[in-house]
């Protein structure tokens, strides 16, 4: 039997429900690299079984609380060094004016990002913390969040590998968390490789978070980067990981596919961006293999075809601000929201807001939580449209 009947196979193999193989989803790949039309019409068809022809997003502020960062990847240009123009330590008094601001905006999500531990290396964070009340980032995470949820808004919090103690801590204030496994693969963390000087990145540190997540019944946001020098089978493995950690706990709710954009003032910056085939067919194998995940891809990396992708298995924009940058990618806007509903739409898609939780996970959260979200709740578990419009 030669190659393509094995992959046709393999595709009908999975819209009868059956799951692929690593080895299934690699020869699925090489086919693709040949003519990927057969992939992209399973993983649209796989899309519509199980999302419908909804595409969602989460209208978020982000609050970029403090940008200093223990580790040093080879493509980031969000960590800061002390006395540098880009440099954020938010104060108690800048939280909440831009909580207010957030709340003015008809924001949703409150998204908390920090660098990676930043006072275990640096004096100026812990200088920082003691002059706002805090002994640790995770206290002042914890505090934030508290102040954002008596507001009426919903913490996201994406700050690095936190200890176990600190994300049940965070459950409390937080619907959901987010940690980009980014990649599986040790090889990336060699010397010369993108994650040489980010011990948080090893692949253990982070499956190691992403459990503890699913001991807790986090709702937890996770995905891979694409293009920063991986393999198509580091990719694979990569996606498999997270699946089998999804099955372990079941509350992997979301996976992010961002595709790789070079930063000037980075080590990688002559590295190319991701190709867009090479991205688009990584994006329909991970619907393959995990044909009921919500798959997101940011609109802001893609600004000129975002809404192609909605062709091969995509079913979430991800956040989308109105009020703040995105601080990981400054350089790339965000999409005025009004323009993605019309993308959508004319690519056959409603566009609906949701909460930074995922109705299939609303069973994780507290009553406290549920009870303040269901202020602004539909019918379906999603953002009243009166609200977000």
């Amino acid at each position: 039997m030669n190659k393509l009947v094995l992959n046709s196979e393999s595709l009908n193999n999975v819209l009868d429900n059956k799951e692929v193989s690593r080895d299934e989803a690699i020869q699925i790949y090489e086919n693709a690299l040949v003519d990927a039309n057969e992939l992209f019409s399973t993983s649209q068809t796989l899309r519509k079984k199980f999302k419908s022809n909804t595409v969602t997003f989460s209208k978020k502020a982000f609050f970029n609380l403090v940008n200093l960062c223990k580790d040093s990847c080879s493509y980031c240009t969000y960590k800061a060094e002390p006395g540098e123009e880009k440099l954020s330590l938010m104060s108690k008094s800048q939280v909440s004016e831009l909580l207010d601001m957030a709340k003015k905006y008809r924001c949703v999500e409150v998204l908390f990002v920090t660098g990676e531990k930043p006072e275990e290396k640096y004096k100026e964070a812990r200088e920082w913390l003691n002059k706002n009340g805090f002994a640790s980032t995770a206290e002042y995470l914890i505090h934030a969040s508290e102040k954002a949820l008596e507001k009426g808004l919903f913490p996201h919090t994406n700050a690095g590998n936190l200890e176990i103690a600190e994300m049940r801590e965070l459950k409390k204030t937080n619907v959901s968390m987010g940690l980009m496994l980014e990649n599986i693969s040790e090889r990336l963390t060699e010397r010369g490789m993108p994650h040489h000087l980010a011990s948080s990145k090893r692949p253990k540190a982070r499956m190691k978070i992403l459990e503890n997540s699913g001991k807790l019944k986090i709702p937890m946001t996770t995905g891979i980067l694409v293009g920063i020098g991986e393999t198509p089978e580091e990719i694979i493995d990569s996606i498999f990981a997270i699946k089998n950690i999804h099955q372990k706990y079941g509350n992997i709710q979301e996976v992010i596919l961002q595709n790789f954009q070079p930063k000037l003032d980075t080590r990688m910056n002559g590295h190319p961006s991701a190709n867009e085939n090479y991205f688009k067919i990584i994006v329909a194998l991970s619907r393959i293999i995990m044909p009921k995940m919500n798959i997101q891809i940011p609109p802001n990396l893609s600004p000129k075809s975002y809404q192609s992708f909605l062709s091969v298995g995509i079913n979430d924009w991800g956040g989308i601000s109105p009020l703040t940058p995105d601080y990981v990618n400054p350089e790339f806007a965000w999409p005025a929201i009004n323009k993605v509903n019309e993308n959508s739409k004319n690519a056959g898609f409603n566009l609906k807001c949701r909460f930074p939780a995922y109705p299939e996970f609303f069973s994780f959260l507290s009553k406290e939580l549920r009870d303040k979200m269901t202020l602004i709740e539909n019918e379906e578990g999603l953002v009243k449209e009166e609200y977000w419009r």
